[in-house]
């Protein structure tokens, strides 16, 4: 089991530790304080994520590759909430922050789980306009026919495979050699 990044209690800097407590749906090991009763809950982060379709170029969708990414791997925009805004507000001021794209339209797609970075991803198609100007959060960025994205097999992959086919076209999935 692990709970990254927690290894003191927050409220009173005692040493975690595993401990099994008797909880609403039964018994349950989570990282705990033995001083205090502090719990490390460890749910999932709620993700925001765009399919940015940029109307003033014909539709063609923009995917971005993180300047922190090794290879050239090219994904959504994404990012987290402000407190105080809306998951709508949140990924259109992402949109607007890392990509400079003014979001006209922002629609839900879907919510998806993404287990390996125990997040969840709120995902939208955002139809949005303007000149692209990256923030140094962002290395560069490509534009694609919708029709030609290749989506991978999990989170924000699978939103663009649902935005695809609520458009009728097939998606296609990458394949990973083992």
């Amino acid at each position: 089991m692990s709970a990254p990044g927690f290894t003191y209690c927050p409220q009173c800097a005692a040493p975690l530790s595993w401990v099994e407590a008797e909880e609403d749906g039964g018994p349950k090991t989570r990282l705990r304080c033995t001083a205090c009763g502090f719990t490390h809950w460890n749910n999932p982060t709620p993700v925001l994520a765009a399919v940015v379709e940029c109307v003033d170029r014909d539709g063609l969708v923009l995917l971005a590759r993180n300047a922190a990414w090794q290879g050239r791997m090219f994904a959504h925009i994404t990012g987290f909430m402000e407190a105080g805004e809306s998951p709508e507000a949140g990924i259109a001021r992402e949109v607007l922050e890392e990509t400079s794209l003014v979001a006209e339209s922002v629609k839900l797609i879907g919510v998806y789980e993404f287990l390996r970075m125990n997040q969840v991803i709120i995902a939208y198609h955002v139809q949005a306009r303007g000149e692209i100007r990256l923030s140094p959060e962002l290395a560069e960025y490509k534009l694609f026919k919708p029709e030609d994205i290749i989506c991978w097999p999990a989170g924000t992959g699978l939103a663009m495979a649902d935005w695809l086919r609520g458009r009728g076209i097939t998606p296609r999935f990458m394949e990973f050699k083992a």
